[in-house]
């Protein structure tokens, strides 16, 4: 049941792909209710359905049942009220990464002068304000997905999906962008969804996290992580993040029901 502080309602949403002939259940019955300005973290082995359910909210893929609301209203097509953040590199190469961050700006009609201080300001929160003139050909990866961040941010979506967009990135670039996403998130306070296959991940990032099972994808637990708003790295060594990563690990691998 939405609510005034609720972003995101899903009810019993069921995807089926096939024929008459053959089908393959994809999602069964997930439910979820996202609040305005949480950090959601959807972990779950490979096939269990993390992108779709990720897709279908970004209004890319029909649903077969269910019903699914976002601010109150129904999802059926992409909005400006999502925006998407992928793990390939989507930025237009022949842009500049100051012309990139405008993209969306421009198709709204802004003034040179909106777009500029616009991007002037994402380019300070993404620590690049030397880089407005470059190329993506000139940027490493991780470069490359703070452009696309403030891109997608720069258009104030009131939603931010976000799927596995670290996942290419080495192992230091990747904690560096798990440090910027949440002084993002810590400043500017948008609801976001982060489908990610990282235990660790989900647990620096989110302030709950939805377990999925496999064949079909359901959502098997919703866990609290009840750590302080402001996280630095140094807080995966201590004992509460290590017990709630273990926790997470045991409900994803686990054979057990979970009610």
């Amino acid at each position: 049941m939405a609510n005034d502080t609720c972003a995101i309602s899903i009810e019993r949403l069921t995807k089926v792909y096939g024929t008459k002939k053959k089908s393959f259940l994809a999602l069964d019955a997930v439910d979820m209710t996202i609040n305005k300005g949480e950090f959601v973290c959807i972990v779950g082995t490979s096939g269990c359905g993390k992108s779709t359910l990720l897709n279908i909210i970004g209004g890319f893929e029909p649903y077969t049942s269910g019903k699914i609301l976002i601010n109150g209203k129904n999802v059926n097509l992409p909005g400006a009220d999502r925006g998407v953040v992928f793990q390939t590199y989507t930025l237009f190469p022949w842009l500049t990464v100051e012309k990139n961050i405008q993209y969306g700006l421009k198709i709204k009609g802004m003034s040179k002068e909106q777009m500029s201080a616009i991007s002037d300001d994402y380019l300070k929160k993404i620590h690049m304000e030397g880089f407005a003139k470059m190329l993506p050909k000139e940027l490493s990866g991780g470069m490359k997905q703070r452009v696309a961040i403030a891109r997608t941010l720069a258009n104030q979506p009131e939603v931010l999906l976000m799927d596995e967009p670290f996942g290419a990135l080495d192992a230091q670039t990747k904690s560096k962008m798990q440090v910027l996403i949440r002084e993002i998130w810590q400043n500017e306070k948008p609801t976001i969804i982060f489908i990610t296959h990282d235990i660790e991940e989900a647990v620096y990032l989110s302030s709950k996290i939805y377990v999925m099972s496999a064949n079909p994808g359901r959502i098997r637990k919703v866990i609290k992580t009840s750590l302080p708003e402001v996280r630095d790295l140094a807080i995966k060594d201590t004992g509460k993040f290590i017990e709630l990563k273990n926790y997470v690990r045991d409900m994803l691998y686990s054979n057990e029901v979970i009610s």
